[in-house]
C-alpha cells in the first residue's frame, strides 16, 4: 500500500493526452530545438494549487539553470494507477521519467521496461548521500534502475487528550501489543462512543496492516526466497488473536468493523479514537480535513519493538531513453527532489509560507552531512509540534525496516479475509484462517 497524504507521498499520475498518445509519452531528443527533451510524470493536478505552483516553479528554475534541457510534465491523479501502469509500459506510452512505488521496482526491471542507470548514476550528485536501504530497493543484480524520492514507515498515531482523560501518561505510548491492548481498554471505558484502537479490514487495507503488525512482532509474510507464505506461525497467530481479543473480550475496538482509512481518520479527527497505525503524513490530513488538532496528535513507533513496514516511491527511466535523456533525468531529479533543504520536497521555508506542514517525522532520505543540513532547515521552519513525534524518531532507530511483500496487493486481498473474519465473527477459527490464507498466498507466489 502507500502512505496517504498528498504532499511528499501520493501525488498525481500522469496520463498522456490524446495528442501525445499517438506518438507515445516517451519523447525522444528534441533535435530541432537543440535541446534534450524529457517527459516526466507525477506533476500535482491543478486542484492541488500549492503543490502545482511549487512544481511549476521548480521546473522553471531547473530549465533556467539548464537551458539545454526541456522538461514536459504530465499530471492527473494518482501518480500511478495499478490498473493502467503495465499497459502504459507495454504500449510504449510511459513517460521518459516515471514514478513508481517501491514495490514495483523489481517488476519493471523483470519486464525489461527500465533503463540501466548504472553507467550514469555517478552523475547524480546526491546519490551517495541517500540511505543505502532505499537505494537497494532500486538495485537489481548489482545494477541501478531507479532513484528513491520519498519514504515512510508505519507507526502508531495516538490522541494525547484521550490518554490523559483515561489516566494514561501521554508521554509514554505503548511499546508492546500487550500495553496497547491495556491502554485501548482504558480509553474505550471512557464511553460516549469512544474507541480505544481501530484497524482497517477491507479494500486490501486490512492485509496491509496485518503485514505491518506481523513485522512488528518479528514475523514475515513470505519466505526469504519469495516462494512460500510464512503467516501460519506463532507471530501470525498472535496478530489475529490480539485483534480478536480486543474486539470481543475487551470491546475496545467498537462494534463497527470493515473499516477503511477514511473511516478511521474520521474517528481520530473527531476525537473519538485513541490509537491507530499509520504513517506520519496522516497527521496533516487529520487536522486539515478531519477536524483534529496538531497539539493533540502524537506519533509513536510500532508496538512490538522488532520491525516496521516501510514504503515510498521513486523514479525510473524509460528503457527507450537516450543517454542524453538519462543524464537530463538525473539532473532533474537532483534539482527537484534530492537537494537537502531545497526543491519540491525540501524547500521548507517556502512550504511554511504556504501553510504546508513542516516538521513531520518522515523517515530520513539522506545520510551524513546532507541529512544534517536537511534536518537543520526543517527544524528552523517547523510549524507543527515536533516534540509530539520524538518517540517515533527515537524508537525507529532500533526497528528493522521491511518493505512490503511481493505481489503485495493480491496478498493483502487474501489477508483482508482473515482480518475481517476475526473482527466480525466471535467464533472465528484463527488456525483455519491462517491455513487457508497460506494456501492462497502460496498459489499467488507460484504464479509469480
Amino acid at each position: 500500500m502507500r502512505s496517504t497524504g498528498y504532499r511528499r507521498t501520493v501525488a498525481a499520475l500522469s496520463v498522456c493526452s490524446l495528442a501525445l498518445a499517438v506518438s507515445a509519452c516517451g519523447s525522444g531528443d528534441d533535435t530541432a530545438s537543440g535541446k534534450t527533451r524529457i517527459t516526466v510524470n507525477c506533476m500535482p493536478p491543478k486542484s492541488a494549487k500549492v503543490d502545482r505552483t511549487f512544481f511549476e516553479q521548480d521546473i522553471a528554475s531547473f530549465e533556467k539553470q539548464h537551458p539545454d534541457i526541456d522538461v514536459v510534465a504530465h499530471d492527473a491523479f494518482p501518480c500511478q494507477d495499478p490498473k493502467t501502469f503495465d499497459a502504459k509500459l507495454a504500449g510504449g506510452q510511459m513517460e521518459d521519467v516515471f514514478y513508481t512505488y517501491f514495490t514495483d521496482a523489481r517488476h519493471v526491471v523483470d519486464i525489461n521496461q527500465a533503463a540501466d542507470l548504472t553507467p550514469y548514476v555517478k552523475e547524480l550528485k546526491s546519490y551517495d548521500t541517500l540511505q543505502q536501504q532505499l537505494r537497494d530497493i532500486y538495485t537489481v543484480d548489482g545494477k541501478v534502475y531507479g532513484i528513491p524520492r520519498t519514504g515512510y514507515s508505519m507507526g502508531l498515531i495516538y490522541n494525547k487528550k484521550l490518554f490523559e482523560k483515561a489516566g494514561l501518561d501521554s508521554e509514554q505510548p505503548p511499546a508492546t501489543w500487550e500495553e496497547l491492548r491495556a491502554d485501548a481498554k482504558k480509553i474505550a471505558a471512557l464511553g460516549d462512543g469512544t474507541v480505544g484502537y481501530a484497524d482497517y479490514s477491507a479494500q486490501n487495507q486490512g492485509g496491509w496492516h496485518f503485514t505491518a503488525e506481523l513485522y512488528s512482532q518479528g514475523g514475515d509474510v513470505v519466505s526469504a526466497d519469495g516462494k512460500k507464505a510464512t503467516i501460519d506461525t506463532p507471530e501470525g497467530h498472535a496478530v489475529l488473536q490480539n485483534l480478536h481479543d480486543m474486539r470481543w473480550t475487551d470491546d475496545s475496538m467498537g462494534s463497527k468493523q470493515l473499516l477503511v482509512i477514511n473511516d478511521v481518520q474520521q474517528m481520530m479527527g473527531s476525537g473519538k479514537l485513541g490509537m491507530y497505525l499509520s504513517a506520519p503524513d496522516n497527521i496533516p490530513i487529520l487536522v486539515k480535513e478531519k477536524g483534529g488538532n496538531y497539539k493533540d496528535l502524537a506519533l509513536a513507533p510500532m508496538p512490538g519493538g522488532k520491525g516496521t513496514l516501510i514504503g515510498g516511491d521513486g523514479y525510473m527511466v524509460n528503457k527507450k531513453a537516450s543517454p542524453a535523456q538519462i543524464r537530463a533525468a538525473l539532473k532533474w531529479l537532483d534539482h527537484m527532489f534530492l537537494t537537502p533543504g531545497a526543491g519540491f520536497l525540501g524547500d521548507y521555508a517556502r512550504a511554511k509560507k504556504a501553510d504546508a506542514p513542516v516538521g513531520l517525522p518522515e523517515p530520513r532520505l539522506f545520510t551524513g552531512a546532507a541529512d544534517a543540513k536537511d534536518q537543520q532547515v526543517k527544524k528552523a521552519n517547523a510549524n507543527v509540534p515536533v516534540d509530539n513525534y520524538q518517540a517515533f524518531l527515537d524508537g525507529n532507530q532500533s526497528l528493522t525496516m521491511k518493505i512490503e511483500p511481493p505481489s503485495a496487493q493480491q496478498i493483502y486481498s487474501v489477508l483482508d479475509g482473515a482480518v475481517s473474519a476475526v473482527l466480525t465473527k466471535k467464533n472465528a477459527d484463527i488456525d483455519q484462517l491462517l491455513k487457508d490464507a497460506s494456501g492462497k498466498i502460496d498459489g499467488i507466489l507460484a504464479r509469480g
